[in-house]
């Protein structure tokens, strides 16, 4: 089985630029989670809503006459009466949602990790707070990447930043397991599902991507994806 929100990681940075102020990066992973609950099957209930257009992913986040923070990937009940969209290559519909049963974030540490990670960190936690707030019942999924490439390059504009190991520019590796630590102490007991994306990309030419335990991604992904299975089963 190919993991959809695996592959879709891995294109952010294989053979391409990364660039970290586009904000919709993070919805493209969290929404494919719900492909994957789909051909998993072990939720009947899942999968029959979803084929009968009774539960969707919402198209903007947002549940239809209620003022919340926007998230990543939101899936709830569709909002009766209302043509909902199946995209070529998609089980899962968008439209607009009147409930929400799961809800998932996307966070990406590529460099400066500690510098990010209290605000990183808070907006998770005020996330899951968004998601609690419309339903006490809602699945929260939180997937972070961590990278611990041994250098790095941004881009801005025409400008390119290089980590060169100094307290200014540390590298990657330097930090990642001090943000991992942080991020499982303080914000991983919030969520229901908490998944750390391990990966090395120095998003530099030629733009080279990898995994940093590959097998191990595979199984925690797959674990997270067969426990929500049953939590949905249980709960909805």
């Amino acid at each position: 089985m190919t993991y959809r929100p695996l592959e879709t990681f891995r294109q952010l940075f294989d053979g391409r630029q990364y660039l970290h102020r586009r904000s919709t990066l993070g919805d493209k992973v969290a929404q494919e989670l719900y492909e994957d609950l789909y051909a998993l099957g072990r939720s009947p209930k899942f999968v029959e809503r979803v084929k009968g257009g009774q539960r969707v992913l919402n198209v903007a986040n947002r549940r239809v006459g209620i003022r919340a923070r926007r998230g990543d990937g939101t899936f709830g009940e569709t909002v009766p009466g209302v043509a909902v969209i199946v995209d070529p290559g998609y089980a899962v519909a968008r439209g607009p949602i009147a409930t929400i049963e799961i809800g998932a974030e996307t966070k990406i540490l590529a460099k400066a990790m500690i510098k990010q990670i209290d605000r990183v960190g808070g907006d998770l936690v005020r996330q899951v707070e968004e998601f609690r707030r419309a339903s006490r019942l809602v699945l929260c999924v939180g997937i972070v990447g961590i990278n611990q490439a041994p250098q790095y390059t941004s881009y801005e504009g025409e400008r390119e930043y290089r980590t060169d190991g100094s307290a200014t520019y540390r590298h990657p590796v330097q930090e990642a397991r001090d943000a991992e630590a942080r991020l499982l102490a303080s914000v991983r007991p919030q969520f229901d599902e908490f998944l750390v994306l391990n990966f090395c990309a120095t998003n530099e030419l030629p733009f080279a991507f990898r995994w940093a335990n590959a097998d191990s991604t595979r199984q925690e992904y797959g674990a997270v994806l067969t426990r929500l299975s049953v939590e949905y089963e249980r709960r909805f």
